[in-house]
């Protein structure tokens, strides 16, 4: 009769195995203390022995620590300004589209050129009046004529002002005397109740006229002043009022 037998030789091979590891762990572990042990009695014994040096490292130790953050803010910072950069320039791009595709506005419109002499004198009224008219006036209306005391047009400015405008279609020989503007200065402020007065011709004003109108806030407009504010590139009398003399 076979009587089995135990395989304990495995067994005890392979617990013999495992004591082994445990002890050389151990063996590592006191090793690796006692090292540490001496290195924190060596840190102390240079402190004791050599402060300065000690805080040397301990500066230059702490310094390597701030140098490797801030290196990775700056990093980070790098990353933010690459980003911020990419969103101002598609702002950019939309704001170029946008205003390519923004309509371009049309310039004022303007009387056409007209010669303002060869005209009749209720052609040149009406010319006065359609200029106001374009300069955005309000309620304008011709009103020369027997009895009109000085006034061939009047007005509403664009900012609600009363206008009255008389006009003087003279040759080029013929100039606005100041008894023409005086007689005008007597009626444009009392009788029309004027906010701004003034006094528009082909031809141009003597010094005494000019004088006057200054002294009582008549505007002059003379035939090269006619021709600019009509193209446009001259002042219409209620903006010579506001830019003064």
């Amino acid at each position: 009769m076979t009587i089995p037998v135990r395989q304990v030789r495995g067994a005890e091979r392979r617990r013999r195995f495992d004591l082994r590891s445990t002890a050389m762990f151990f063996v590592l572990l006191a090793i690796i203390l006692c090292v540490l042990s001496f290195l924190a009695r060596t840190a102390a014994g240079m402190v004791e022995r050599r402060p300065l040096w000690a805080g040397v490292l301990a500066v230059l130790a702490a310094a390597t620590a701030l140098q490797l953050r801030s290196g990775r803010r700056r990093l980070r910072a790098g990353r933010y300004a690459r980003r911020a950069a990419r969103a101002l320039e598609e702002a950019a791009d939309k704001a170029s589209d946008s205003l390519a595709a923004a309509p371009v506005a049309e310039p004022a419109a303007r009387l056409p050129a007209v010669d303002f002499a060869a005209l009749d004198p209720d052609g040149f009224e009406q010319a006065i009046a359609q200029l106001c008219v374009l300069g955005e006036c309000r309620e304008v209306e011709v009103v020369g004529g027997a009895g009109d005391l000085g006034a061939d047009v009047v007005a509403l400015t664009p900012d609600g002002r009363r206008l009255v405008i008389q006009c003087k279609q003279y040759g080029d020989d013929n100039k606005v005397g100041s008894q023409d503007m005086q007689r005008f200065g007597g009626t444009c402020f009392t009788i029309h109740e004027a906010d701004v007065a003034a006094v528009v011709t082909t031809s141009d004003f003597t010094a005494p006229a000019l004088e006057y109108a200054l002294q009582c806030g008549i505007v002059c407009v003379n035939g090269d002043d006619l021709e600019a504010w009509r193209r446009g590139t001259g002042r219409s009398p209620w903006e010579r009022v506001d830019a003064g003399p």
